[in-house]
């Protein structure tokens, strides 16, 4: 598997140093990041992910990212993948740190480090997911920010997997169904493919915002939720085949899941269009 990475102006092999010791991304998480897919060495929604970046960055009180910067760092890594590997398909991540700092929580003000990497692989079509044990905290000063303090999601999909699945579906702390560790979640059911709101805490992801945009263009019956409309018990009725579930990602574009909680569950009618829909369009359209 390919494996190309950009640190701070320069590539840099797998296992080689390119970090401070010190860097704030390391010894407190305290940075912001991207997960772009890559489409036959083409990267999918740059302009979104650097946008959300921008936003990311500031949530968490840094200075907005050097776009420019990010955006060279890119092209590098794309131009040495492709070359190794052809046009490829897999993802490309961007992380920004506050660079170096203190051993404790407190920043000193600095140049930001500037991470990019690329890697080939390909997507599965469907998932397996278990509930979560632990929520979201919606009220949290990072909650519906990427940033690079991910130890809550590392926990919760180690629990998911050690159960069988590859997805961790996590409530907010009001009992609301909020979204995966690496995921936004639509819930099928009544005729319509329906996300937790933001308010939920959930990430305002790319493919998320991408799907209720272009399945409203095309007439499908897909929209956000109202504030109360999916309790995370809704999951109930997911594992009784009475509704479907469906997680949206970078890594995962559109997929449905087949198995909750190790119960066989079918795929939706509007999940299966939704998920053709995507694919159709995520490949015409790689800037949208």
């Amino acid at each position: 598997m390919t494996l190309v990475i950009w640190a701070d102006g320069r590539l840099v092999e797998q296992g080689q140093g390119a970090l401070s010791a010190v860097d704030h991304g390391i010894t407190v998480g305290d940075g912001v990041f991207e997960t772009c897919t890559v489409f036959g060495g083409q990267v999918f929604a740059l302009t979104r992910h650097l946008a959300r970046l921008e936003r990311s960055a500031l949530g968490l009180g840094l200075e907005a990212p050097d776009a420019q910067r990010v955006r060279d760092g890119v092209v590098a890594v794309m131009d040495a993948a492709v070359a190794e590997a052809g046009p490829f398909d897999g993802r490309l991540r961007i992380t920004v740190t506050a660079g170096t700092g203190p051993l404790g929580s407190g920043r000193v003000p600095g140049a930001q480090t500037v991470v990019v990497a690329a890697q080939d692989g390909a997507m599965a079509p469907t998932s397996r997911s278990a509930r979560s044990p632990w929520p979201r905290n919606e009220r949290s000063a990072v909650a519906g920010l990427k940033t690079t303090s991910y130890a809550e999601n590392v926990v919760a999909l180690a629990d998911a997997v050690a159960k069988g699945g590859d997805e961790s579906i996590l409530p907010n702390t009001v009992g609301q169904l909020c979204e995966g560790t690496g995921s936004n979640v639509f819930v099928e059911r009544g005729g319509e493919l329906v996300t937790p709101p933001l308010s939920s805490g959930c990430l305002a992801g790319i493919t998320r915002a991408l799907l209720l945009e272009w399945g409203a263009e095309e007439g499908l019956a897909v929209r956000e939720a109202e504030p109360d409309e999916l309790p995370f018990d809704v999951l109930d009725e997911v594992t009784l085949g009475e509704a479907q579930l469906v997680l949206t990602s970078s890594g995962r574009n559109v997929q449905p899941v087949t198995w909750l909680d190790g119960a066989e569950v079918p795929v939706g009618k509007i999940s299966s269009v939704a998920r053709e829909l995507f694919e159709e369009r995520c490949r015409q359209h790689l800037d949208p």
